[in-house]
């Protein structure tokens, strides 16, 4: 499969500085696709990308912060650099807030702008490949059976085999068996590094599936009560009526 190389996207409303930008950008050797307002850049995808966004923070219908927000609740989570002719302290911190890597103002010195973005594509870049690792993990850990993640997540707690083996309620041989299958499948040889799969997963903070709690013996049943509330026939005596009493 073939990976297309990371993009800067350039979204601004004004024609002169669009060609100006990526020409600036291409001479540094970056692939450049410019949109001349946010809804087209949105409505091309391209936020799904690898790469980053130079963005007008003022654009007429939509404006740079309105974008980023929704490229946020969108699931993008892109670098976006802002550029304004207009910024102040307030706007600044809203846009660092909202998860902008820069704000820079206008007119763009050359250097600084240059230096954003490439600070901007590896941050992406390192996002990216954090990602991809994680749901690598995850992908290993659901292939594991519903018994071998019971065995993974009592090891990572610091379990024995034989308590593991109590717990579960099998013969320690099995667990052995199992724990060597865990981690060959998680792809690791020491349970160090299988905690630290574990932590990545945040397996403390997931709820575990019932096919995933460990078996517990039963609850023994409540002892039957000393006193049972039933009345008892006493002895006819010479001199009285039979009597009932309640012990």
């Amino acid at each position: 499969m073939t990976v297309s190389p990371p993009r800067v996207f350039v979204v601004d409303d004004d024609p002169s500085v669009r060609m100006a930008l990526a020409r600036l950008i291409g001479a540094a050797g970056h692939t450049v696709e410019t949109f001349g307002s946010a809804r087209e850049f949105l409505e091309n995808g391209c936020h799904l990308e690898a790469g980053c966004v130079v963005l007008d923070l003022r654009m007429p219908d939509l404006d740079g912060l309105e974008l980023l927000d929704l490229l946020r609740k969108d699931g993008s989570v892109m670098p976006v650099i802002f550029m304004t002719g207009f910024g102040d302290i307030p706007t600044s911190v809203r846009a660092m807030k909202a998860g902008a890597v820069d704000f820079l103002p206008k007119p763009v010195a050359d250097d600084a702008l240059l230096q954003a973005i490439g600070a901007a594509l590896e941050a992406d870049s390192r996002a990216r490949h954090a990602r991809s690792g994680q749901e690598d993990i995850r992908r290993r850990f659901e292939g594991l059976t519903p018994r071998e993640r019971e065995v993974f997540r009592l090891v990572v707690a610091g379990r024995l085999n034989k308590q593991v083996a109590r717990e579960l309620g099998v013969a320690e041989k099995t667990v052995k068996v199992h724990r060597a299958r865990v981690m060959e499948k998680m792809g690791v040889r020491r349970v160090a590094q299988l905690v630290q799969l574990a932590v990545r997963l945040d397996l403390d903070n997931e709820p575990a599936t019932p096919s995933d709690l460990p078996l517990r013996d039963a609850p023994a049943p409540p002892a039957a009560s000393l006193w049972p509330h039933t009345p008892v026939a006493l002895p006819r005596d010479a001199t009285g009526p039979q009597r009932h009493a309640e012990l």
